[in-house]
């Protein structure tokens, strides 16, 4: 990350590390609906977020019993990049598929 600054004080030299902050991180959620199907959904989790089949039925199968199921955890930039595709993949398939953010 960043290199420590150097500062010469006489005879003595300091060091003075530069603090860099982490981004604050999102849960990316996916809601349950009646009508987007189980199969999708668990494509959803494959394609955009990356998870094997195991993990995606995982989601899936939390997003169709409690309502709701965290898809992943992002920087805000790539969360909100992931809303857009999930949002884009479900209309492109007539799905009323809902995707949404919330800080962690």
């Amino acid at each position: 990350m960043g290199a420590p600054h150097r500062q010469q004080e006489g005879s003595v030299v300091t060091e003075q590390q530069q603090q860099v902050k982490k981004p604050s991180l999102y849960k990316v959620l996916l809601h349950n609906d009646d009508y987007t199907t189980m199969d999708f959904v668990v494509m959803i989790l494959e394609a955009v977020f990356h998870k094997n089949p195991s993990e995606a039925n995982r989601i899936m199968m939390q997003v169709h019993r409690k309502g709701v199921g965290i898809a992943g955890v992002y920087p805000r930039d790539v969360a909100e990049t992931k809303v857009v595709l999930v949002h884009d993949l479900a209309r492109k398939n007539e799905y009323p598929l809902k995707c949404s953010i919330e800080r962690e």
